[in-house]
């Protein structure tokens, strides 16, 4: 079987996630502003920009650095693939627009500093505590370290998703939806893999593969 291809949406560090995914056997297209194609077996949301708050009905009040184009073309990729069957993943703004398109909302700027720290190397890490049937806790156990790059988070959940992982007790790290091939991660797995595998997080890789091999499957199942 020839391999699956991804459609990548991001801007900086996309070719971080691209590299994580052809290591997992896939073939990547990374793109900024993709065009609204559901001819790839896959879509994967990369991080990045704050989401404009229109998108869930709030005001601005800790948002930064709103991309509009990248905001309205993310949100009709991601119908598209909803629509098309296909599996979604999403990770940090990805994570975070996929639950603003299921009708949740973020908290725009949370209060610890400890998440903002040295946000271009991804220095800082933080424990995350996951249930152990979940995706996150079949590859890394209940309790594992990652990297903090955020200063936004999941507040009210969106429909047909359900949480599998917190940091802190307090902040949604992870979630799947209950029908659909959707993921999404709050922490950074391409900067934790590859050339960027570190001694002091679990290996990021681990979740590209997963997603990879969902990918496959789904492929074979439609054929």
């Amino acid at each position: 079987m020839e391999k699956v291809k991804i459609l990548l949406s991001g801007n900086r560090g996309i070719q971080f996630y691209a590299d994580a995914v052809e290591a997992a056997g896939a073939e990547a297209i990374a793109k900024y502003l993709p065009e609204i194609d559901t001819g790839y077996d896959a879509l994967l949301l990369c991080g990045g920009n704050d989401i404009n708050p229109v998108y869930y009905n709030e005001l601005q009040s800790g948002a930064d650095k709103i991309d509009g184009k990248r905001d309205a073309v993310e949100f009709a990729l991601l119908k598209a693939y909803v629509d098309a069957g296909k599996p979604v993943l999403g990770i940090c703004r990805g994570h975070q627009l996929i639950n603003v398109f299921f009708g949740g909302t973020l908290c725009q700027d949370i209060p610890e500093t400890l998440l903002h720290k040295d946000l271009i190397k991804f220095y800082t890490t933080h424990v995350v505590s996951a249930d152990l049937s979940s995706i996150a806790g079949k590859l890394y156990g209940t309790t594992f370290t990652v990297n903090s790059c955020h200063h936004q988070v999941v507040d009210k959940l969106g429909d047909g998703l359900k949480v599998t992982a917190y940091w802190n007790d307090k902040y949604v790290e992870a979630f799947e939806h209950t029908s659909l091939p959707i993921f999404g991660f709050q922490w950074h797995p391409e900067q934790m893999c590859v050339t960027r595998k570190r001694e002091d997080t679990v290996d990021g890789l681990e979740i590209f593969k997963y997603f990879v091999d969902i990918v496959k499957k789904n492929k074979e199942a439609k054929i």
